[in-house]
């Protein structure tokens, strides 16, 4: 969903029935050129991702982008992401491309390993943990963020129960950010004007 001037929304997902749900949200900033313009919406199904399984069993869904000769059904995003959900198997070593120009991260979600030449992983806080009480672990285990520098490749090594995880990269807007609540804008005066548009009910163009 691409907000820009016309979407305000709230989510309500129902998840199973304990209220349990799987899933992920990417926030991407739109570049000062593209905010106001008119919202859109893209549905994709699961069986609209394409997959490839490499010949060491290294197994990708592309979500969005160009990936090993395929094209992921997400669309027209400004920063042009590549968005990648990786499973190498237990106790194998995989090398993934990058470009140089992009900003990447990974996000480990089932299974543990070690990234070569990256950040620290970040076990990242969710609902229950304060953040003061979050100590980076030894290696990328559940839940676990690790940024990337410029390079033109990303190294994993799987640990004993294999390792899923998200990799993103995107080409920086490298524009100033001014945000809060709903709204990203690239100054303090236009998110003023914002919210006092927002308040005006001028806000949501059509």
């Amino acid at each position: 969903m691409s907000a820009s001037s016309g979407i305000i929304h709230q989510e309500m997902p129902k998840g199973d029935q304990s209220g349990r749900m799987h899933g992920f949200q990417l926030w991407a900033n739109l570049p000062s050129s593209l905010k106001m313009t008119a919202p859109r919406y893209q549905e994709v199904k699961v069986g609209e991702i394409p997959e490839v399984t490499d010949d060491d069993g290294t197994h990708v869904r592309i979500v969005c982008g160009n990936f090993w000769g395929k094209t992921g059904p997400v669309q027209g995003i400004a920063a042009d992401p590549i968005y990648l959900d990786v499973s190498v198997s237990p106790g194998r070593s995989k090398t993934l491309p990058v470009e140089t120009t992009r900003h990447a991260f990974a996000y480990v979600f089932a299974g543990s390993g070690k990234f070569c030449n990256a950040s620290g992983p970040l076990a990242v806080p969710t609902e229950g943990i304060k953040w003061a009480d979050t100590a980076p672990p030894v290696e990328a285990d559940n839940r676990s963020l690790i940024l990337f520098d410029h390079g033109d490749e990303v190294t994993v090594h799987a640990g004993d129960d294999g390792i899923r995880f998200l990799l993103v990269s995107g080409k920086p807007l490298e524009e100033p950010v001014a945000w809060y609540g709903p709204i990203v804008m690239n100054t303090q005066e236009q998110l003023r004007q914002a919210f006092e548009e927002l308040e005006q009910g001028k806000f949501l163009k059509k």
